[in-house]
């Protein structure tokens, strides 16, 4: 593809013929600054990511969730409305941070579900290769400062921790996931919740919140170098809304009482809501998930734990927001918000792993070997372990179909917010394909740093397949791949391929049938129209295309038999094989989910 100019400049440029002799401004709040001085130097760069936040859990995207914060940068660029990333986290942060191909980058699935037959290849470890180079570790040969304060999960041994991937100063958990109010595991595969600070270990204060702890971290680095005037890239991976869903009182407290009418209702409103705000086009068809449940069929003391424990989660994505409005404030009041570019999106859709009864016996009995419980009047806060089940998953991902670890629009597609005072465009939606490869390349055209080409630091290094977004955030284009541009993408045997407005899929059981389907997911983004029938030789293109992404990319068949909760229940099993009642509570908890999803099933 033709070398675009880094966006500062184009956007220096263009402000330059357009404001000579004149001074304008636009900006999120009234302060001191304007556009024009901001970009005279290369930006800083801040790189949020949420974990498991469904595609309209955010209140730019049709959420009845508080999100203020993220109104106001959604309110001050471009929210793109189909992109779409890997459907579960370690694969995704792969290749947000390396605008590589998950396969490739050594991350075809968390290491927690790969089976031993594939862990065999080099690129099936599910730990970041160093046949990959970081937007870190360009951005720090560049001269910038580089800070990660978050979960990383792409490694945790010492020369694969992200004090070694290119970040200067960081504090990072290493594991999938773990307790957000102390430093403790969320499942029996992990002995302890294992946090590094700058490569060691870390024991975390007693105080601890995960998302105000990881904005203070945020502020204390950036704080410790501000002086220096040297740009900052500061990679902010939340907990929330990760298992377990934990949040404080008071952003409980403003939802209670929201979610009585149940997940129906829920999933309407936000298609309502999506479709006013023009995320969505115009009467948009819902599919019914199987793991949804009938609401009215609950007694009433269910429908209130229901209830509250999307109330819990709500609390969760809205201190998040707070969180992320301090971090807003700290940098206006140090005179760097005008020069700061923020990128805001979700690893992945919503998770929709959690018991549809955490008060069941066997529920209630992992939750206790693990030292929590399931109480509803402390439900979310600490000590209480939490999620959201199946059925308020789908009002997440309203009004998409599948969840995470699928394929499916609501696996895959998340909200992508990029603002900054120096980009042109206030307010934008963009319904363009792109994908998350995208992410490092424009992140590097904003700082005016080059890819590697072909080798770095004296060693190969894949190259990037992800597009520079600048053109569409200029206001020069409206997408940056054509109508015949195809990008592939598989996880555990669900697999899908992006070609202009359409889309192959192809999801396993138990939620899927293992069949192939054709969809146009710009009209029809809630998946309800399969056009394999009647567009047989669009369909017949696509599936060649991604033989072609297969063999590209190395993509390994999967075993017979794979089921990838099955996978993780063998996995910890092996792990924890030294304590049988474990591993008794264990099979059952996890089992559980997919026993569920199968009975489902079987009444269709």
């Amino acid at each position: 593809m033709r070398r675009l100019l880094p966006i500062w400049a184009l956007v220096w440029i263009s402000l330059l013929a357009a404001t000579v002799g004149a001074a304008t401004q636009n900006s999120l709040t009234d302060h001191p600054g304007s556009a024009s001085e901001s970009i005279t130097s290369p930006p800083n760069i801040v790189l949020i990511l949420a974990d498991d936040l469904g595609f309209s859990d955010i209140a730019p995207y049709g959420s009845e969730i508080n999100t203020p914060s993220l109104s106001a940068l959604a309110a001050a660029g471009v929210s793109f409305t189909n992109y779409h990333t890997a459907a579960n986290c370690a694969p995704a942060r792969a290749m947000l941070l390396t605008g590589v191909d998950a396969h490739l980058a050594g991350v075809p699935n968390i290491p927690e579900m790969l089976a031993p037959e594939q862990q065999r290849y080099p690129h099936y470890r599910g730990v970041l290769g160093h046949n990959v180079v970081t937007v870190a570790t360009l951005l720090e040969g560049a001269g910038y400062h580089t800070y990660m304060a978050g979960k990383w999960h792409l490694g945790s041994t010492p020369e694969r921790l992200p004090s070694r991937r290119g970040f200067e100063r960081t504090v990072a958990l290493a594991d999938s996931g773990a307790d957000n109010w102390e430093q403790r595991p969320y499942i029996p595969l992990y002995d302890k919740a294992n946090w590094f600070a700058d490569g060691e270990p870390y024991q975390l204060p007693e105080d601890f919140y995960s998302s105000r702890f990881l904005v203070d971290k945020t502020i204390e680095f950036i704080d410790s170098q501000v002086e220096d005037e040297r740009p900052f890239f500061a990679y902010v991976p939340f907990q929330a809304v990760h298992i377990p869903v934990q949040a404080p009182q008071a952003f409980i407290d403003p939802y209670m009482g929201a979610y009585d009418e149940g997940w129906d209702a829920i999933r309407n409103a936000r298609q309502r809501r999506a479709e006013a705000l023009g995320v969505i086009p115009p009467n948009v068809e819902m599919i019914g998930m199987q793991t949804t449940g009938d609401w009215q069929a609950l007694g009433a003391d269910q429908q209130r734990y229901e209830a509250k424990r999307m109330a819990v989660y709500a609390g969760m994505v809205e201190a998040m927001d707070h969180h992320i409005g301090r971090l807003v404030s700290y940098l206006k009041k140090q005179a760097q918000f005008d020069n700061t570019i923020f990128i805001f999106t979700s690893d992945n859709g919503a998770e929709a792993s959690g018991p549809a009864d955490p008060r069941a016996f066997i529920n209630q009995q992992q939750a206790r070997s693990l030292g929590y419980n399931t109480d509803y009047e402390t439900l979310g806060l600490k000590g209480s372990y939490s999620t959201i089940s199946p059925s308020f998953a789908s009002s997440a991902v309203s009004p998409l179909a599948y969840y995470k670890f699928y394929a499916g629009e609501g696996g895959m597609r998340v909200p992508l917010i990029v603002a900054g005072e120096s980009l042109p465009q206030r307010g934008v939606l963009n319904d363009a394909f792109t994908f998350v490869t995208d992410i490092t390349p424009t992140i590097l055209s904003f700082a005016g740093v080059q890819p590697p080409d072909g080798r770095y630091g004296g060693r190969p290094a894949e190259a990037m397949i992800g597009r520079d977004l600048s053109p569409v955030l200029s206001g020069n284009a409206e997408q940056v791949y054509g109508a015949d541009d195809a990008v592939g993408y598989e996880l555990a045997g669900n697999a899908a391929l992006f070609q202009g407005d359409y889309k192959i899929v192809v999801n396993r059981k138990p939620l899927g049938d293992s069949e192939w389907r054709l969809f146009n997911i710009k009209e029809d983004p809630g998946e309800s129209k399969d056009l394999a029938s009647s567009d047989p030789a669009r369909l017949q293109r696509m599936l060649s295309a991604y033989e072609r992404y297969k063999q590209d990319n190395k993509v390994l068949e999967m075993p017979v038999g794979y089921g990838h909760i099955k996978q993780l229940v063998i996995n910890t099993l092996h792990q924890r094989s030294r304590t049988p009642v474990m591993v008794g509570l264990l099979t059952a908890l996890i089992m559980l989910p997919f026993l569920v999803a199968y009975r489902m099933r079987r009444k269709i």
